[in-house]
């Protein structure tokens, strides 16, 4: 995939992981964005080394939001 498409999926995926993972975040939701965009590039990266490359739309969609959950959860709990 094209970077640009990892940051627009990586925008959906921050989206998604505020809504699944609901609290009071430093930053709000640009910072919740921001994190989707590197869990995004995150989850992509690690999928692809894992051999569970994400086919199709949805299966990226998910990936990327795994992804943002993971570094929303680490940011929670360790830097906030």
């Amino acid at each position: 995939m094209s970077i640009i498409t990892w940051i627009i999926v990586g925008l959906i995926a921050g989206a998604l992981a505020k809504w699944l993972m609901p609290g009071n975040d430093g930053g709000g939701w640009l910072a919740t964005c921001g994190l989707g965009i590197a869990g995004s590039f995150a989850g992509g990266f690690l999928g692809s080394l894992l051999g569970i490359g994400a086919s199709g739309f949805v299966g990226t969609i998910v990936v990327a939001t795994v992804g943002a959950l993971v570094l929303l959860f680490i940011y929670n709990r360790f830097i906030r």
